[in-house]
């Protein structure tokens, strides 16, 4: 049998557009895949709104990284897929993964990315992205990054950090293996890049990953993107 997927999406307020997210993972359910919602503590409908299309939605700390960890803990499948809640997979996205890590003995991985905007600017963001990634073997949240149960556990799961949990993670796993870079694309919203300015927003993520680079601690940084990324 085919190892079982679990999709691991933590929310915070996402009531405008969940149901639509979830929504699109459902043949994934039917393929005998699970999905795992992880509230962070939202104010809105956003639990309710994912009960019907999720298997389990948990409540989890007012954090990224312990809510992916948190579902990371009560998942059943030998794969984990932590997903953004603005961010879609492609058709055949288990397909994809599964053949891919069993053919190339890959451990973890992440897709390439797609950006939602129309913006030219944007084409050229996303080709960086994906570029980076294969070249550095350093994936972000917003590629679907994907890992085997048994090697996420052995690790410790993401390291519980205020910002850069992604990064951390590739860092960590980079040593268990190389990234399985799967070339079909995932379509992550740009509603941030649209909201806080394309360029504004390029240059404050570079700003913030170079200072992490750097060593920076990453609840500084976190306060940092907070006071930054509003015009």
């Amino acid at each position: 049998m085919a190892p079982k997927i679990s999709l691991i999406i933590p929310i915070l307020n996402e009531a405008e557009i969940i149901a639509q997210s979830l929504s699109a993972l459902q043949p994934l359910r039917s393929h005998g895949h699970e999905v795992v919602v992880v509230d962070g503590g939202s104010s809105d409908a956003s639990q309710t709104l994912s009960r019907p299309l999720a298997d389990r939605v948990i409540l989890g700390p007012l954090s990224r990284s312990r809510q992916m960890n948190a579902g990371a803990r009560v998942a059943s499948g030998e794969i984990l897929l932590f997903l953004h809640a603005d961010t879609s997979l492609p058709e055949g996205a288990d397909f994809f993964l599964i053949s891919r890590m069993k053919q190339y003995g890959r451990v973890w991985g992440h897709f390439d990315v797609h950006l939602s905007g129309n913006h030219p600017l944007f084409r050229v963001i996303e080709n960086l992205m994906n570029w980076r990634s294969r070249f550095f073997g350093i994936a972000t949240g917003d590629q679907g990054i994907f890992v085997g149960r048994e090697i996420f556990l052995a690790i410790g799961g993401f390291p519980e950090i205020a910002l850069m949990e992604d990064i951390a993670l590739s860092r960590i796993l980079k040593k268990v293996g190389p990234p399985l870079c799967l070339s079909q694309r995932v379509v992550t919203s740009s509603r941030r890049w649209e909201k806080n300015g394309i360029l504004r927003t390029v240059l404050l993520m570079w700003r913030l990953r170079l200072a992490y680079f750097l060593g920076a601690e990453p609840q500084d940084l976190a306060r940092h993107y907070e006071r930054l990324k509003s015009p």
